[in-house]
Order: structure tokens, then C-alpha cells, then sequence
């Protein structure tokens, strides 16, 4: 058992050197530009979406990073991902109304708790894969959900909801929905980076090989079951933040927080921008969004939409809108770079 810990241990330090070897290697510039472009990006949609709609859809980006995480790089597919999202919202709101008057530390309370129920949810899933990984996800969703509805409703306020008071602390005000977005876009640009030097270290590459080829990665010597189960609680820890978050947003939760319907709107979000890549989880929230917003103000049946654009996906665009604009780059070089080769020739 001792030798078990300790060599969990060493590949927990492994991993946080590889993190921190990313964060202080050369292409520091590269990603404080990234995270300056993305934040223009949500500047835009304010004036447009109001402060409010606009760190509503960064939530979501959060959320959806956080499932990217899980389906794209280590390739589950999990149908019970806003489980954490729901544990993340409760316990920020039942932490505001019965323990703290501070939202920073409820925050951090929601995070933690996310974190363990993903530990312990995760030391299960991860032992299994394909449709039974999915279907088991949700079951554990569907408990979440039964548990704040019936047993819990007394705290919970079962299918009424439960309100927040507690939104201001000192100079943390999230009354204010210009701080709230401020405060919900800091906190994307933070997951992002973490995400992206996670995703682009020697962690990153491993995961990415467990989703090729497991058994190849474990005859190479590397105890997978715990990579993976690492990697599902990195993902239930982060969507539990997005969870927080939303608790704050609205200041309040209700259990459509935890509805195993609404999974499939994180699913199609990552299918839409492209799984497997951060950007793409990003443009595919940001999009998933406009279309579920906008869309039903002109059209009724505007889920005939959805329905086509993941047809598209799935029989012409399989990398996903970022995908498809990562091909279309890579044509255009190659051809350019064939032309100049060429031109060099004739010469």
C-alpha cells in the first residue's frame, strides 16, 4: 500500500514539473496574447448581450473546457458531467446561506466539493469505458438529481430552489453585474491557461496516447487507470467551478442545474467547435449559446437547426468548426508553399 502512495506521489510531482516547465518556457508571450484575444472576444459581446448574457456564456465556456477536458483529450464520453456543475452551485448556496457570508470562500467550498465527489465518482467510472463509462456518468448525474429533489429537500428546497443572499463581501460584489463579468472572465482566462499548459505538457501528450491506444500506454509502464482517474477529477473540479460561478450569477440554484438533459448541450457544444481542442471548446460554447439564444426569437422550431448542424458534424466536419478552419489553414500554406517551391524551379 505505502509503495502505492508513494508511486502515485511521483507521478503527481511529475506531472507538476511538466506543468511548471510549460509555464516558464519560452511561448509565455504567445499565450498572454491568446488570453488577451479571447478577452477582446467577450468585450465584444457585451454591448451586444449585456453584462449579464455575456458572463453567462463565459460560464458556459468554462463548463464546456472542463467536458473537452474529459471527452476530447482522454476520450470518455460522459453523460453526467453537470453533476459537478450542480454540486459546485449547491454547496456555493447552501455554504452562502448557513456558513459563510463570504462568496470568495463559498467559491472555494464549491470547488472542493466538486473535487471530492469527482474523487470518489471517479475512482468507479474510470474502470470502465465506452457506452457503460457514458451511461454510468449519468446514473450518478440522475442520483445527484434525486437526492437534491427528495431526501435533501428540506436544505436543498427540492424542486423550488434555493436563493442566495450573501452576494457582497467587502469590496467583492457580485450584486453587480459588471463585476460579476469582470470577475467570470478572469476566472475563464485563468482555466484557460491552466487547460492549455496542462494540455501542451508531457501530461497532455500522455493523455492524448491513452486515448489512441491504452493498452499500448500500459505496456509502456504507465499506470493509466490513475492517470485517467486524475484527469476526471481536473474535470469535475473545473465544471464544479463553473457550477460556483452560476450559483452567483443568478443567485440562485434550482435543480435544473443538475438536469441529465441538459448534458447533451455541453456534448454538442465540444462536437461543435471541435473536441480535442481549447479554442474549439471555446467557439463551440460561445456558438451553442448565440444559437440557443438568438434563434428561438425568430424561429419555433429552432432545434431543427441544431439537429442539421450536428449531422454536418458528424458526416462532413468531424474536427468541428475549429477543425475545419485548422484544414482550411493548412491547405492554403501547403499550397502556397507548393507555388513558391515551384516558382523557385522555374527560375
Amino acid at each position: 500500500m505505502g509503495n502505492v502512495v508513494k508511486e502515485r506521489g511521483l507521478v503527481l510531482e511529475k506531472t507538476f514539473v511538466a506543468v511548471g516547465k510549460q509555464l516558464t518556457q519560452a511561448g509565455v508571450g504567445q499565450k498572454v496574447l491568446e488570453l488577451i484575444l479571447i478577452g477582446v472576444v467577450f468585450l465584444i459581446l457585451v454591448p451586444f448581450l449585456g453584462a449579464h448574457r455575456a458572463t453567462d456564456f463565459a460560464i458556459f465556456c468554462i463548463i464546456v473546457l472542463s467536458f473537452d477536458l474529459l471527452y476530447g483529450y482522454m476520450g470518455r464520453l460522459s453523460f453526467g458531467h453537470l453533476l459537478y456543475v450542480g454540486v459546485g452551485a449547491y454547496t456555493v448556496g447552501l455554504a452562502l446561506r448557513y456558513l459563510t457570508t463570504n462568496p470568495l470562500l463559498a467559491i472555494v467550498l464549491g470547488i472542493v466539493a466538486a473535487c471530492l465527489a469527482g474523487m470518489a465518482v471517479g475512482a468507479i467510472t474510470v474502470r470502465i469505458a465506452g457506452a457503460a463509462f457514458a451511461l454510468a456518468n449519468l446514473a450518478f448525474n440522475r442520483v445527484g438529481w434525486f437526492l437534491v429533489m427528495s431526501p435533501l429537500k428540506d436544505i436543498t428546497g427540492g424542486e423550488n430552489g434555493l436563493s442566495i443572499r450573501n452576494l457582497s463581501f467587502w469590496y467583492v460584489n457580485f450584486r453587480n453585474p459588471t463585476f460579476r463579468f469582470w470577475f467570470v472572465l478572469a476566472s475563464l482566462l485563468l482555466v484557460f491557461l491552466l487547460l492549455r499548459v496542462f494540455t501542451s505538457s508531457s501530461y497532455g501528450v500522455l493523455l492524448r496516447s491513452i486515448k489512441e491506444d491504452e493498452k499500448r500506454v500500459r505496456f509502456l509502464g504507465y499506470n493509466t487507470q490513475f492517470y485517467k482517474w486524475v484527469t476526471f477529477v481536473l474535470a469535475a473540479t473545473v465544471a464544479g467551478f463553473g457550477g460556483a460561478l452560476t450559483a452567483l450569477n443568478y443567485g440562485y440554484v434550482n435543480p435544473n442545474t443538475l438536469d441529465v438533459h441538459a448534458n447533451a448541450g455541453i456534448v454538442f457544444a465540444c462536437l461543435l467547435g471541435g473536441s480535442g481542442r481549447l479554442y474549439g471548446a471555446l467557439l463551440g460554447g460561445i456558438i451553442y449559446m448565440l444559437i440557443t439564444n438568438l434563434l428561438p426569437v425568430y424561429f419555433q422550431r429552432w432545434e431543427f437547426f441544431l439537429g442539421v448542424a450536428l449531422l454536418l458534424i458528424v458526416f462532413r466536419f468531424r474536427g468541428g468548426i475549429w477543425g475545419g478552419l485548422e484544414a482550411l489553414y493548412s491547405g492554403l500554406a501547403a499550397r502556397a508553399k507548393s507555388g513558391s517551391s515551384k516558382e523557385g524551379m522555374s527560375r
